[in-house]
């Protein structure tokens, strides 16, 4: 008998390991030729950042091109859309963030992907925070004087955003929210031409990422009122919080993450999530995350993906509770 069982499994682990090989060779082999990056969100913001910074450091290390394809449009969704629709590879990618995988769920009734079915969660990349930015010229220097600011002026003022369903757009919708002003939602395609309007002082007031925005208020262009984090930044220390600032309870903490089409072979996930991984421990990438105000994150595909539905989850009861649609 024991002989017997001892051959049977001989063959089981034979027959795992012909049913392994294949996965483990198409994932040495991988990657064997370009390498695409899809950001759902023009040049210029935290998303493109992070993306472009990957590509340079995958492709040294690969000795394979890895470019970068801006698709916006639609608040995210119609380079995420692009992204879900690619084929299970490895070589089409997404640059996701919590507005196209988490909140965007909750936003639209409709989503021509599924943030949970149609990817394999690769790996997080960063968390970068917000911030409350105002045109100087407003006259206002802290929260309390715009709150007040635009309770004497109900639909007077206007903030602008990177489009609808962006953390942008959901950092200055909770802000509205929970202090009950009335602020007009002025969308624009990205982050970019939004803050150039808020620094022509077309639109007055923004929530814009760390990124984006730390050049404008060194230079005096934007004012910075608050960090819409939980905490306040290492790179902006003397920024305080909008829980600190009067709004108790408020948390905006985007984050982004690479995502891969549903269907990738696991192999081939678990060496982009283990090549994401040596990437942000670089020295130098640390410093250049933290120069863009962005906080390297760790997690293996399956932390990764379980962060994502639980974002679904929590983002969805939010906007739904605050009343916040895109459609």
């Amino acid at each position: 008998m024991n002989r017997i069982r001892f051959t049977r499994c001989l063959a089981l682990l034979a027959a795992l390991a012909t049913g392994l090989a294949p996965a483990f060779a198409q994932a040495q082999a991988y990657p064997a030729k370009t390498v695409k990056i899809i950001v759902p969100f023009p040049p210029g913001g935290a998303i493109d950042a992070l993306a472009r910074l990957l590509s340079q450091k995958m492709s040294e290390s690969w000795g394979q091109p890895v470019v970068v394809e801006n698709r916006p449009g639609a608040g995210g969704i119609i380079g995420t859309d692009a992204g879900a629709k690619g084929a299970p590879d490895g070589y089409t990618l997404t640059m996701g963030a919590v507005s196209t995988h988490a909140i965007n769920a909750g936003l639209y009734k409709k989503l021509p992907y599924d943030p949970v079915k149609d990817f394999a969660a690769v790996a997080p990349v960063a968390i970068v925070p917000n911030l409350l930015v105002v045109n100087p010229s407003l006259g206002v220097s802290t929260v309390a004087e715009l709150i007040a600011l635009a309770r004497s002026k109900p639909g007077q003022l206007s903030y602008a955003s990177a489009g609808a369903g962006t953390t942008l757009h959901i950092s200055c919708e909770l802000f509205k929210s929970m202090t009950k002003v009335d602020i007009l939602h002025v969308p624009y395609k990205g982050s970019g031409p939004a803050v150039a309007d808020v620094i022509g002082g077309q639109v007055p007031i923004m929530c814009d990422s760390i990124t984006s925005s730390q050049p404008h208020i060194r230079s005096g262009k934007l004012k910075v009122l608050a960090i819409t984090s939980a905490a306040r930044s290492s790179t902006m220390p003397q920024v305080p919080t909008l829980a600190e600032s009067g709004v108790p309870g408020y948390e905006m903490h985007p984050w982004f993450g690479l995502f891969a089409p549903a269907g990738t072979p696991a192999a081939v996930v678990g060496k982009l999530n283990a090549e994401v991984a040596r990437i942000l421990a670089l020295p130098d990438v640390r410093e250049r995350l933290f120069a863009i105000g962005a906080e390297p994150m760790s997690a293996n595909p399956e932390q990764f993906s379980a962060m994502v539905r639980a974002d679904v989850d929590k983002w969805g009861k939010l906007v739904r509770a605050a009343g916040i649609s895109a459609d």
